[in-house]
């Protein structure tokens, strides 16, 4: 793995090679390693090194960013003239400021651990037992089982010629079950930086669970039912409206949010946040340029509080139309590595904790009729402005009856709005870092919402 040290020994031949105002070399150095399993036995194991440096370089307002993953003098060489030939080429980008020159501010206060040593450590070896205690799990009912349990270990950090100096380490650890039966399936996946935050048997347990009660499933009509999400299916929802939170997206009049700042568009027990400090998030403490990042509550009541913004586009947004109309302008630590056309994003969402957290067996047990949903897929967004999307459930989607679960039922399409699903949130579990496919992880509790909107039943 690249080192802090080797990376500012890198640094310094990059800024030796260039003639440009300005330089910035991102660095990325990654070893990632999975065992993949399916019809109940190992079928893949992989391992992979990588080191990339990112060289930006500046002529006044022309800038523009060229690649390597080779270390050598000559390379290093190439990297830094195939950037700055781009960038004299560019034409002058009236928002580009001056690189950021900042670094962490004296006293700044201790933020949660990310690296974990048993995490790097864990081996081929370690990935197999736990695979084989999965497959144990499944021939003990009866079940095949397919998935993913994988580990990795990166840094990346960030310097530029104005005496910036950021650099962040990282492991990470995933378990991904599903368990098949003849006409059902089940499902459970969960990511952590500590390996040790996972229970790969309890996961499949449930994910057995799943494909056993779910087993004969039968068609009930499409209609609005009250629903029971769990936190994937959550995650995979509400992640399709957080890019819009950045203030590059409303001042392109892409966001959801155009002339919905300050006022209340979810319901009042929805509160959220983004904290990249929070206990159950992951990631760097500080974004593509190096601007160290801010907590920031996003909506508060259900009232959209405030955007984050990049240091770009907060002056843009400070000299716009819009400026009276989305509460606070100022660099967040959100921005994305330049040049960019995304802008920024908040990128670690944690939702507020709700007063009374429900598990589960409360929401059920409160629910006359209704759907336990365990995940969604396949979701894609229909209107934009009001955040509808279509998707369908998945691996383990059952009714509920006078507080009881009564079996499985056939999968159905949904078509949402995101707006309409927060502002009809009935009850919360408690917060957990969750896990699904069409979005990155957030801090999510379960959610039980009335009025969700399935449109189409499924043949399976």
């Amino acid at each position: 793995m690249l080192t802090e040290d080797k990376a500012g020994e890198i640094f310094g031949r990059v800024r030796r090679f260039a003639s440009a105002d300005e330089v910035e070399v991102l660095f990325y150095s990654t070893s990632n390693a999975l065992t993949r399993f399916a019809n109940n036995v190992i079928h893949q194991n992989m391992a992979e090194e990588n080191v990339v440096v990112s060289v930006r370089t500046a002529f006044g307002q022309r800038t523009a960013r060229a690649t390597t993953n080779k270390l050598d003098e000559q390379s290093l060489r190439r990297v830094v003239e195939a950037s700055e030939k781009l960038a004299r080429v560019q034409h002058a980008d009236e928002d580009l400021l001056p690189m950021f020159g900042e670094s962490k501010a004296a006293g700044e206060g201790a933020r949660p651990t990310r690296y974990f040593a048993t995490t790097a450590a864990i081996t081929a070896e370690d990935r197999a037992a736990m695979v084989e205690k999965i497959v144990g799990i499944a021939k003990k009912n009866s079940l095949t089982t397919a998935g993913i349990v994988s580990s990795s270990e990166a840094v990346e950090g960030i310097f530029n010629s104005r005496g910036l100096a950021e650099w962040h380490a990282q492991t990470s650890s995933e378990i991904s079950i599903t368990m098949l039966a003849g006409d059902s399936s089940g499902w459970q996946k969960a990511n952590s930086p500590d390996v040790g935050q996972l229970d790969g048997v309890k996961l499949a347990e449930i994910a057995a669970e799943k494909a056993r009660r779910s087993a004969g499933p039968r068609e009930i009509a499409a209609g609005k039912y009250t629903v029971i999400l769990e936190p994937a299916a959550v995650l995979d929802m509400v992640g399709f409206m957080f890019y819009d939170f950045g203030g590059l997206a409303v001042l392109d009049q892409r966001s959801f949010l155009n002339n919905r700042v300050g006022t209340q568009i979810f319901g009042e027990n929805v509160d959220i946040w983004d904290d990249v400090a929070h206990p159950l998030q992951s990631g760097a403490e500080f974004d593509g340029e190096g601007v160290r990042r801010q907590k920031v509550q996003l909506v508060e009541k259900g009232v959209v509080k405030r955007l984050v913004y990049a240091r770009a586009s907060a002056e843009r947004m400070k000299n716009s139309e819009y400026k009276d109309k989305v509460g606070p302008i100022a660099a967040t630590g959100h921005g994305f590595s330049l040049p960019n056309e995304m802008g920024e994003a908040p990128m670690n969402i944690v939702f507020g904790a709700p007063a009374s957290p429900q598990t589960l067996e409360q929401m059920i047990a409160s629910t006359e009729r209704g759907i336990l949903v365990t995940r969604l897929w396949y979701i894609r967004e229909v209107d934009p402005y009001e955040k509808l999307l279509t998707g369908m459930t998945r691996d383990g989607t059952f009714l509920v009856e006078n507080g009881k679960i009564q079996g499985g039922i056939l999968n159905f399409r949904f078509n949402e709005s995101l707006i309409h699903l927060l502002s009809n949130v009935e009850a919360m579990g408690s917060l957990v870092r969750a896990s699904g496919e069409e979005s990155f992880d957030m801090v999510v509790p379960a959610m039980k919402v009335r009025e969700f909107n399935f449109t189409e039943v499924t043949k399976f």
